[in-house]
């Protein structure tokens, strides 16, 4: 089957296309490079351009007019730069986003897999939400994914698409081949910013916020290995009928995480016990945007795609490691 993904160029994007290659797929990428990394599409189909480029889909589609759906990763996910310029990210992430669907449409193409967020829920006493759960993203990130949700949900019901909106938590980790992985070079997530901190980029790692409501008072995140997540889109891809039961349902949303709530302090203690060495840590106060976090139910993603994950915390972090060292960079105490 071959696959139209936009942003396949990028962290999550090439691992997708990874597994859809490992899977027989063909996947057929569409990347602007602004974020994207040219290397990971050595070997594979792309085309370089702008979601929002109507004459370029135009061209994709005559090019491969065998595509069946398409998985849309193309966004900026930075929160914090997402609050300093909210501008670029409702341009983006939205804007451009509802010209991509509309190329979709009229070119025949009624198959959307969305690549949404976590970042929309409201925080709950429990910390542990199901997609029934009540949403309040805070961010601008998070609001653009929510107002493509939406525009999705509304296209779906006017019989423009069927569509899947998969809500991803915390991607960890690296392709489990080394094909491709994190390339940030300042990252705002925390393994990326423990790595950084282990190879001596960064001198100290700070916990941001330890006022939170939590059991340590550390912010609670669920983590789940990117390949896990990659996987979870094939499988969407193979098994996209399952997730809609009748005529009249033509949109459903899904959480993809490993369904285990796990503090920054616990994240860290595992980074140093993966990789064998101390670091420095000190605590700091919130940044804009942040929230004390969520982990979720996996049920639906199970019943719906048969999908479970398989890959632990600690093999993340591993992998991340792994990556680090193939980009020949010597990780201190590795």
């Amino acid at each position: 089957m071959k696959v139209l993904i936009t942003g396949g160029a990028g962290y999550i994007g090439s691992t997708i296309c990874s597994v859809l290659i490992d899977s027989g797929h063909t996947p057929i990428i569409l990347d602007s490079f602004v974020t994207g990394r040219r290397e990971f599409v050595k070997d594979r189909i792309y085309f370089e351009g702008d979601i929002a480029d109507h004459s370029l889909l135009v061209k994709i589609l005559k090019d491969h007019p065998d595509i069946e759906c398409c998985i849309h990763c193309a966004a900026r996910i930075i929160i914090p730069e997402s609050v300093e310029n909210p501008n670029l990210y409702y341009t983006e992430n939205v804007v451009k986003s509802i010209a991509l669907f509309n190329s979709l449409n009229l070119l025949g193409i009624n198959k959307i897999i969305f690549s949404s967020t976590a970042a929309l829920y409201k925080t709950i006493e429990s910390f542990m939400v199901t997609e029934e759960s009540d949403l309040s993203p805070l961010s601008p990130y998070g609001k653009t994914k929510l107002c493509m949700e939406m525009v999705l949900e509304d296209f779906c019901n006017a019989n423009y698409f069927h569509g899947i909106s998969l809500r991803y938590f915390n991607p960890i980790g690296a392709d489990i081949k080394m094909r491709t992985g994190p390339f940030i070079p300042d990252p705002s997530h925390l393994l990326g910013k423990l790595v950084n901190t282990a190879l001596g980029i960064n001198p100290v790692f700070y916990i941001t916020g330890t006022d939170w409501p939590t059991r340590d008072g550390s912010a609670i995140r669920d983590y789940i290995h990117v390949w896990d997540l990659a996987r979870a889109h094939v499988l969407a891809v193979e098994k996209f009928d399952n997730a809609f039961k009748g005529d009249e349902d033509k949109y459903c949303t899904i959480n993809l995480g490993s369904g285990t709530g796990v503090t920054v302090n616990e994240f860290v203690e595992a980074f140093i016990n993966v990789n064998g060495k101390d670091i420095v840590v000190e605590n700091a106060k919130r940044r804009p945007g942040d929230v004390a976090g969520a982990y979720t139910n996996c049920d639906k993603a199970n019943e719906l795609l048969g999908w479970a994950t398989e890959y632990t915390i600690e093999d993340g972090i591993r992998d991340a490691l792994h990556w680090a060292d193939k980009k020949r960079i010597k990780v201190l105490g590795y």
